[in-house]
């Protein structure tokens, strides 16, 4: 008996074949003058679902026929994006209010982690963006992350090479995970309430495997990083090196959030200002003890010379004179983007003979190492760092100046043990 017709539209060069079993099958036949004409792609059957066989002809085989008939100039333009489909869950995340208050580097890092998820190719060839997220399911996701977690590669004999990649493969459903509670809250009649992305159980790192430490820089690395920044003409890095040594900056807060106005100001002479924008924290940090003596000599010597140049706005800027712009920049740009500043570094790390692995976070680390090779108490590194956490509140609530000047005189001791500070 052969199945009644339907009604249901078939894309370009696709065509239905009634079956014994009364339902129809699905094949995709490309014109015969473009098969004359060399047309590699080849008449394909596309199986029984009707969703499946649309979805697989108009996403994967008419774009491919399309751009040998235009020889590649349709792939110049972008592709329609389905409503209610992975691709278009990501555009609304991107579109929305949330995404803009991300800071550039966290963005970089969730587009990639977007483009892993919706560009992995299922067994059916379709891409994973172009699926309804509606039939999104715990275990869909968990098979698509199996898959992002191992990648194979060849090495120089042709041998397939399996690594795994799960911090990628981490950030990438992290990345996820946070585009639908924002679609959800954007558009709740299409995404479904049910994050298939929370709660995976992500493991930072494969059973067995060592923990990755971030390198931790010596004080002779800092001194010789300093020596070698100068000698090149990076001053301000050379600083800047040292701030972060000493006060406990991240790397975006010494080039991005410290300013002229923060450094001995009018009203505050003996005091800087240490702002901390990843946690809230903000504090005045004292520059002499009780007897007035420096507690920063070399820096504050430093700095004091920046500050009778600028005015206002951010303390480090590109000051060598190699600069492309005559007015010195921020190092930091509009879009927090720091990556022109990390090259610079890695070339003074390599002119000063240090290891590769180093960077200009390791310099913070090795702040705090110092600090607890000199046997400062919790307060005092806490007091430091201006760390915080719901169970150690009660003793980060009680740092104060005396903490402060106590852990800094500690530190510069420790230091002048083996040798004296060098420039």
């Amino acid at each position: 008996m052969k199945p009644p017709r339907t009604a249901l539209k078939l894309p370009r060069y696709c065509r239905r074949k009634p079956l014994k079993n009364g339902r129809w099958a699905y094949f995709f036949e490309p014109p015969t003058w473009a098969r004359a004409q060399g047309c590699q792609i080849e008449a394909e059957a596309l199986g029984q679902d009707y969703v499946a066989a649309v979805d697989r002809a108009e996403n994967v085989l008419l774009p491919a026929f399309d751009s040998w008939r235009s020889r590649g100039l349709t792939d110049m333009v972008p592709a329609a994006v389905t409503p209610g489909s992975f691709d278009w869950l990501a555009g609304v995340f991107k579109a929305h209010q949330k995404w803009k208050e991300i800071d550039h580097k966290t963005q970089r890092l969730y587009e990639q982690g977007l483009s892993l998820f919706a560009n992995h190719r299922l067994k059916d060839g379709t891409r994973t963006g172009s699926k309804q997220i509606s039939d999104f399911t715990k275990g869909f996701v968990d098979a698509v992350y199996a898959k992002l977690l191992v990648v194979e590669d060849k090495d120089a004999d042709g041998n397939v090479v399996r690594r795994e990649r799960r911090r990628f493969a981490n950030a990438a459903m992290v990345a996820c995970r946070r585009a639908w509670f924002v679609g959800q809250r954007a558009d709740e009649k299409r995404v479904p309430a049910i994050n298939p992305f929370s709660r995976m159980g992500l493991k930072a790192r494969a059973p067995g495997q060592a923990v990755r430490e971030t390198p931790t820089a010596t004080w002779e690395d800092l001194v010789a990083f300093r020596a070698a920044a100068k000698d090149l003409g990076y001053r301000s890095v050379a600083t800047a090196s040292l701030v972060t040594w000493e006060w406990l900056q991240r790397e975006e807060h010494v080039f991005g959030a410290f300013e002229i106005a923060h450094y001995r100001p009018k009203e505050r002479p003996n005091s800087v200002k240490i702002v901390h924008p990843k946690n809230g924290e903000e504090a005045w940090w004292p520059l002499f003890d009780e007897a007035g003596e420096a507690l920063f000599p070399e820096l504050m010597a430093e700095l004091d010379e920046i500050k009778k140049t600028t005015v206002s706005g951010l303390v480090f800027r590109r000051d060598h004179a190699h600069r492309r712009s005559r007015t010195p920049l921020p190092w930091i740009t509009d879009k927090k983007d720091l990556r022109y500043l990390r090259d610079v570094v890695k070339e003074i790390i390599r002119s000063a003979g240090l290891r590769e692995e180093l960077s200009f976070t390791s310099f913070r680390h090795g702040g705090f190492t110092e600090g607890a090779d000199s046997d400062l108490t919790d307060a005092e590194l806490r007091a430091a760092g201006r760390h915080r956490s719901a169970r150690q509140l009660p003793t980060y609530a009680k740092r104060t100046r005396k903490q402060l000047i106590s852990g800094t005189k500690k530190r510069r001791e420790e230091r002048t043990k083996t040798a004296g500070l060098s420039e």
